[in-house]
């Protein structure tokens, strides 16, 4: 009933915006029965294709607004919209009938592309029925023939989707029309690369207790003490500065391949273990300004909010976008190498620039590739010079032999340990200098 409710606001929305630009009668010509745009239309098709290409915007967010009557009721909370795009109908020439949705009109030349987009985004927001949340982005996820990773929780949604332009587009113009959203939201929150839906293996979308896994409480940690946003700093910065701490929030393997010049990058594998690595090193922080990046900006969301909970900071700011808001503006900037990601493209080039080696023979190299040991999902650095060779596994002990699979509990997930994992801490204990310090800033 919610969809069909959700269905019908949107086929009045469309109907009455194409109503709206209606000739009078007396005044239309043999071409001119309907004007949008400066712009003369004579058969139905054509003004149907206009509004969905060009107007998708206005109706998509006054179909929402139609279909949530509870928004803005006291005590209540805006309603998730229900409303999904109709594909099912689509033509080449354009929509078949009046009714059909006009937020799908788009994606008729493009939903089945190879070449698309992958889109990044995050929303940190009070999130009362997060299972209905996660219920109607699966459904449009599906619907709009997207796969990627959508975490869903109580303080928030965090979202890496791929799939064709047309459907990337639409996509962000149905998540902007979102009563939950659309006054959170804007365009500039949405990163998006080159790509596509083939970059992920399928679609997984579910509730967490965190949209980026920390591991510790929201509810103790809140995103809503947050560290200063600074925009552009880094093209601003002055040179010298030994109070200042330019902190990479990321892996060490991305971090490996790309970063900021002069910038301190944690050893860890997870963040979860971030949380472990402040506490580890406080006297590193004690009486500095902090300032925080990551590829998007989610982790640096609670990162700093954690770091600025334990008081010893001067300040504490994080790059706004993360990493790849700032390669949109400033691609000859401060950063070098290349920004990992987290599909099967691995990384996207910002530059020429390449900051890592193969990890048999030492020449540049920085494309990552799965080891080669059935059980192992270590990423690993071997050039084609050393591959051709069958040098492809992580270290000495996955190329060797192939790991034995232990027996396990049922539901228990397999985690092989090699020389890559033994030897690398859980939680390194940082050892700069401020001499070191003072030269990388």
């Amino acid at each position: 009933a919610a969809v069909m409710g959700g269905l019908c606001a949107a086929f009045q929305a469309f109907s009455l915006f194409v109503k709206g630009k209606e000739v009078p009668a007396g005044a239309r010509g043999p071409a001119a029965r309907w004007r949008c745009c400066r712009q003369a239309f004579a058969e139905l098709p054509g003004i149907h294709r206009h509004v969905g290409l060009h107007h998708g915007g206005d109706i998509g967010r006054q179909a929402a607004a139609a279909a949530s009557p509870g928004e803005g009721s006291p005590g209540k909370g805006p309603d998730i919209c229900c409303v999904l795009p109709d594909t099912g109908r689509l033509r080449q020439d354009g929509p078949s009938s009046p009714n059909v949705f006009l937020l799908s009109v788009p994606l008729c030349h493009a939903v089945s592309s190879k070449v698309g987009e992958v889109l990044l985004y995050y929303c940190y927001c009070e999130v009362k029925d997060p299972e209905k949340l996660c219920a109607w982005q699966k459904a449009l996820c599906q619907h709009l023939h997207l796969t990627g990773k959508v975490r869903v929780a109580s303080e928030g949604i965090n979202g890496t989707v791929g799939g064709s332009k047309a459907a990337v587009s639409l996509y962000i113009e149905v998540m902007l029309s979102q009563p939950l959203f659309k006054d959170i939201l804007c365009r500039e929150d949405f990163k998006s690369s080159a790509g596509g839906a083939h970059c992920f293996p399928d679609l997984r979308v579910g509730v967490f207790k965190e949209i980026v896994p920390m591991g510790i409480d929201p509810k103790i940690v809140s995103y809503k003490e947050t560290g200063k946003e600074v925009e552009q700093y880094l093209s601003q910065a002055s040179q010298g500065q030994s109070d200042t701490i330019l902190l990479d929030c990321r892996n060490f393997y991305e971090s490996k391949i790309g970063h900021f010049q002069g910038c301190l990058a944690p050893d860890i594998r997870k963040f979860s273990y971030f949380p472990s690595y402040v506490d580890e090193n406080l006297e590193l922080f004690k009486d500095k300004r902090v300032l925080m990046y990551c590829t998007g900006g989610i982790r640096c969301e609670r990162g700093s909010a954690y770091l600025r909970s334990k008081a010893v900071c001067k300040e504490v700011y994080q790059l706004k976008g993360g990493i790849h808001k700032y390669l949109e503006e400033f691609p000859d900037g401060f950063y070098r190498g290349k920004l990992f990601v987290f599909d099967d493209r691995y990384a996207i080039c910002s530059n020429e620039d390449i900051i890592s080696a193969c990890r048999y023979c030492g020449s540049l190299w920085d494309q990552y590739k799965l080891c080669s040991s059935q059980h192992c999902r270590q990423l690993v650095l071997t050039c084609p010079s050393c591959r051709s060779k069958g040098l492809t596994a992580c270290c000495p002990v996955c190329q060797e032999k192939e790991l034995t699979v232990t027996s396990r509990a049922p539901g228990q997930t397999l985690k092989e340990e090699c020389e890559c994992t033994r030897r690398r801490p859980r939680v390194p204990i940082e050892r700069v200098s401020p001499r070191t310090l003072d030269a990388g800033k």
